[in-house]
Formats: structure tokens, sequence, C-alpha cells
């Protein structure tokens, strides 16, 4: 019923930019949070974008000043737009979504478990 579906991966230069897209479809929540998170083999899955059913949002620090999480106005379009990208920005990105808001900041070692609603995944590579 719920589905999350992330597009726009690709390989890029260092310092290049590109723009994910999670296209978000079945919600009938009234409410809705969601972030973009990223995993590399042999590690744990981290968080790098959210936003709350506010439209507040966060950052990890590593990204911040260089990443911009937005959403449509209908909120089934979310986006991740990332400018200046580095080799350690290489990763695969998920799409994430819950029904209720994150305990964790997104920082937070643990903060993937706030999201029960996750996408395939859309692979980041960026080159040297």
């Amino acid at each position: 019923q719920i589905q999350l579906m992330e597009s726009g991966g690709g390989s890029v230069n260092s310092g290049g930019s590109l723009k994910l897209t999670c296209e978000v479809s079945g919600w009938s929540f009234r409410t809705r949070y969601m972030a973009w998170f990223r995993q590399t083999p042999g590690k744990d899955r981290e968080g790098v974008a959210a936003i709350d059913n506010d439209g507040s949002v966060t950052y990890t620090d590593s990204v911040d000043g260089r990443f911009t999480i937005s959403q449509d106005n209908d909120r089934n379009t979310l986006y991740l737009q990332m400018n200046n990208l580095k080799p350690e920005d290489t990763a695969m990105y998920y799409c994430a979504a819950d029904i209720v808001g994150h305990n964790y900041k997104i920082n937070h070692p643990s903060v993937r478990y706030d999201y029960n609603y996750w996408g395939q995944g859309t692979q980041v590579t960026v080159s040297s």
C-alpha cells in the first residue's frame, strides 16, 4: 500500500551536484515525517536530513550547508538537493517516512529506528 521510490542518483565529480527525488504513494495517515539516509557497505545507515510534519528541517553536521531537503506542496514528492559533493558522500541513499515525529536527532546513531517506511535506495557516487 505505502510505497517510497527514490530516483536521481548517479555518478558525479567532486564539487558537483545531484538532486534526489522520493515519490510517496499510498500515504493515508494524517501526519508525515520524512528523512533521507545513506549507507555504505559494512556501516550502519546514517541520517542525512529530515523534514518534520510542520516543515522544519534538520541536517547532520557533515552535510549542513551543502544539502537541502524539501518537498512539494502535496508532500508526496521529497527532494534532496546535494551541492558541493565530496567523495565521502558516496553511498546508497534511502528515503524514509513515518507517521510520528522522530525521537532522535538526525545525527543520532539510532535515528534510523524512528522510521518504519523505506524506499529501495538510489546510489550516489562521487569521484575525486
